[in-house]
């Protein structure tokens, strides 16, 4: 007898996500199991496909969480870029809530632009943060998450 095929599923960087609603509703749709990860107890769901973990409020203890359970057939939600070069080494799909995928091929400038500003922050240079969260970014990150499941499927 073989083993069953891993499931593709949806880990969730959840404390400050803003696009926990929108995973929700396109697991429903699609039947994939969703675990979100957080530092504290977050409501979510009573739903048979809504998993959640809460771990300790130890510093990266939710990446670290992610990163291990992270592979081929996860579809990782996170706009932590650190996060995002992890899982994609582990061989995940990995999007930010604006749909923005990180790749491979893009996460070595990603990481070197956050170090830069890191270090312009440490300076005293006033840098505004990211831009507001828009409709379009919700409509993007729906999008996004649509095809990614459904690509890891047909693999």
């Amino acid at each position: 007898m073989s083993a069953a095929p891993p499931v593709v599923r949806i880990l969730v960087d959840a404390d400050a996500c803003p696009v926990k609603d929108e995973v929700y509703r396109v697991a429903w749709r699609l039947a994939v199991p969703v675990t979100i990860v957080s530092n504290s107890h977050l409501r979510v769901p009573d739903h048979p496909l809504i998993d959640r973990v809460v771990v300790s409020d130890a510093f990266d203890a939710a990446d670290d969480w992610i990163a291990e359970a992270a592979d081929a057939k996860a579809v990782v939600i996170t706009a932590d870029i650190l996060l995002a070069d992890r899982c994609l080494k582990a061989g995940a799909t990995v999007l930010a809530p604006t749909g923005r995928a990180f790749t491979t091929s893009s996460i070595g400038a990603q990481i070197a632009t956050r170090a830069i500003m890191a270090d312009l922050r440490a300076g005293g240079e006033q840098i505004g943060g990211p831009p507001p969260f828009t409709k379009t970014d919700r409509s993007a990150f729906l999008s996004a998450l649509d095809g990614a499941l459904v690509r890891l499927r047909r693999k």
